[in-house]
């Protein structure tokens, strides 16, 4: 007998857990005119689309499914899919009702069975009403003097301001237990209410500035993965990172890290950071120079987050094994080529003793096998034919890598000539000029005999010694290096004419 009454506590038991699992949204949309709408989430930067409901009728509309929703922020979506009719809250309670009018979306949004979206409707109401009173303090400046306006609209607004103000923060105290705070908190600016003077007698900018940015993100819980799922977190990030700390890699990767120590390893929010950070700086192929000099490149952040917190495996399920494998080839050709690191050498061999290699048959050397066959065989001959990078002596040496079948490249190498024969005896500067393409030797010699490039030390790889795309990141052409006096990268990627501006601006700051 006791074992019938167990079963049947396991069998009600799995009943009652599956019909507490899943999702159930029911909306009374009175005056919708759409057969079908969306159910769509915030997901950092992305809106996707989560269900659909079709065939409306008499505005009933209802998403179920059998699986938990993720917790956060989502919209009501029209046929179109180019705009949304309200937004709402999903969190512990997925199984709720909403009740709306389309005269009045704001006015009538009712949640009857669930708290949270009762107070974020009552909280947009009162700041829709509120916001359409001060655009109609804006409009009573027509018709009357400038003096006169300027008093009362500023007085009106700065008594509505207070208003919202004091009624933002009531609300998110009164309900600071609740996400509906937290996503209040996210939306709202943390600005400094006593400034004291700087000493012009003016309100200090450098303090508001430092209050402003310190405070940014007081109260967000990094370890929350609902603020990922909101319209406001995203836009609040990207701020802080492109408008209030200083755009120099190692400040970035500090402020990187404090912040990703607040997360919870493997989490949404952790990989998510992780994933857009990593990207945004991999794709950001800005140079700057500080007051000595020096230069800096924003793919010393992606090195660091690939390093720290993808390769060692700390979001591991985020990215697949393979992708993990080419980051990784791509963080090990970028970090010997950032700002400062000494460029691997090079061994090539010049125009004047290309065809004398060439007919050594390396132009026909169908394996790497046979290559290294033929450099075993006439390593004699061939070791006085290398010109090599770092025979090159020069305050400057700009390094180029071009193809002879490139337009861009047949364009920018003359402008780069013509360029440089300005600081003919004025600043040490020579060219290493590397052809990518040694089967059109002839054709590249041809070039650079009719466009007179006659003082460049003009090379190419015939025997293969050199790996470009690993040594130097060679994708595609031209691409060109600034190199120092000990080959040391001063810049890299750069432009014909931002090789001359770099090399002028270097030489004043050795001046001053």
């Amino acid at each position: 007998m006791k074992k019938v009454y167990l079963f049947c506590l396991l069998v009600i038991g799995s009943f009652l857990g599956k019909s507490q699992s899943g999702y159930d949204i029911k909306i009374n949309f009175k005056g919708c005119t759409d057969s079908t709408v969306y159910l769509a989430k915030y997901f950092f930067d992305q809106m996707p689309i989560v269900d659909s409901c079709k065939h409306i009728k008499g505005g009933k509309i209802q998403f179920n499914g059998s699986t938990k929703l993720d917790k956060g922020v989502y919209f009501l979506a029209n046929q179109a899919r180019n705009s949304f009719y309200f937004q709402f809250i999903v969190d512990a309670n997925q199984k709720f009702t909403m009740n709306t009018d389309a005269t009045d979306l704001t006015g009538s949004l009712k949640s009857p069975d669930d708290k949270q979206n009762e107070l974020f409707f009552t909280y947009v109401k009162f700041m829709t009403i509120k916001s359409k009173e001060l655009a109609q303090v804006q409009n009573q400046m027509k018709g009357r003097s400038k003096a006169d306006s300027l008093k009362a609209v500023n007085e009106n607004q700065m008594a509505l301001s207070l208003e919202m103000t004091k009624y933002d923060v009531d609300f998110k105290e009164k309900n600071k237990a609740l996400f509906v705070s937290d996503l209040m908190n996210l939306k709202t600016e943390k600005y400094p209410v006593d400034v004291p003077l700087a000493s012009n007698r003016r309100p200090d900018s450098l303090y508001q500035y430092y209050y402003y940015k310190n405070h940014f993100f007081e109260g967000v819980n990094f370890k929350d993965d609902r603020i990922l799922y909101t319209p406001f977190f995203a836009d609040k990030i990207k701020k802080y990172f492109d408008q209030m700390v200083i755009q120099h890699p190692d400040t970035v990767i500090k402020e990187l890290d404090k912040i990703l120590t607040q997360c919870v390893p493997g989490s949404a929010m952790f990989n998510t950071l992780v994933g857009h950070f990593t990207y945004k700086y991999e794709q950001n192929k800005s140079m700057s120079f500080d007051q000595y000099g020096r230069s800096n490149t924003f793919e010393k952040v992606f090195i660091h987050l690939s390093d720290k917190y993808i390769i060692t495996g700390k979001t591991a399920g985020y990215y697949s094994v393979e992708t993990i494998a080419k980051i990784k080839e791509r963080v090990d050709i970028l970090r010997n080529l950032l700002p400062g690191a000494k460029v691997s050498n090079l061994y090539m061999i010049d125009t004047t003793s290309g065809r004398q290699v060439l007919k050594m048959g390396f132009d026909t050397a169908q394996s790497s096998n046979s290559v290294t066959y033929l450099y075993n065989k006439n390593i004699d001959k061939l070791n006085p034919l290398f010109r090599s990078l770092y025979d090159v002596k020069a305050k400057y040496t700009v390094l180029v890598f071009w193809a002879a079948d490139c337009g861009h490249c047949t364009t920018e190498i003359p402008k780069l000539h013509e360029d440089l024969k300005k600081l003919d005896g004025k600043i040490d500067v020579k060219v290493y000029a590397v052809q990518t393409k040694e089967e059109l030797f002839d054709s590249w010699k041809k070039f650079l005999v009719e466009k007179k490039i006659n003082n460049f030390t003009n090379v190419f790889d015939p025997i293969h010694l050199n790996n470009l795309k690993v040594q130097f990141d060679i994708t595609a052409t031209p691409v060109i290096y600034l190199l120092d006096r000990d080959k040391g990268i001063i810049a890299k990627k750069v432009s014909h004419d931002q090789v001359l501006e770099i090399i002028e601006k270097l030489e004043g700051v050795s001046k001053n």
